[in-house]
């Protein structure tokens, strides 16, 4: 069974996303409320994927990715960034990065886990 993280600092954001990926994925969901957690998180559990909002506050999702990215233990770990930024110049910026994917918000909670599947080749 594949392991999603979502990292993301509003309640609401981190349930709709993991009861939809359970529901409609039949996915094991991790959740984090922010980069630091998520980061803790991602080392004992080893997840999958990792889906991670853009703003959060204190440190936000390119910084948290960055830091990832200094951990042998969870660098291989795809991330995808969650985001409302839909501007040319932030999705330029992203891809820089070394992401696996972007996804937009508002998302479709019934398309989600097939979104992040197809940005990560994942065939069930």
């Amino acid at each position: 069974m594949r392991s999603v993280l979502i990292i993301d600092d509003e309640d609401d954001i981190r349930e709709v996303a993991a009861l939809s990926l359970e529901a409609t994925a039949g996915w094991k969901i991790l959740t984090a409320s922010s980069g630091a957690e998520g980061m803790t998180v991602a080392a004992a559990e080893q997840p999958d994927a990792i889906l991670m909002d853009v703003m959060m506050p204190g440190v936000d999702g390119p910084t948290t990715f960055r830091s990832m990215q200094q951990m042998p233990e969870i660098a291989h770990i795809p991330v995808l960034l969650l985001t409302a930024k839909v501007q040319g110049v932030d999705q330029r910026r992203f891809a820089g990065l070394g992401l696996a994917g972007i996804l937009f918000k508002p998302f479709d909670p019934l398309t989600l886990s097939q979104q992040i599947a197809d940005v990560l080749g994942w065939k069930d």
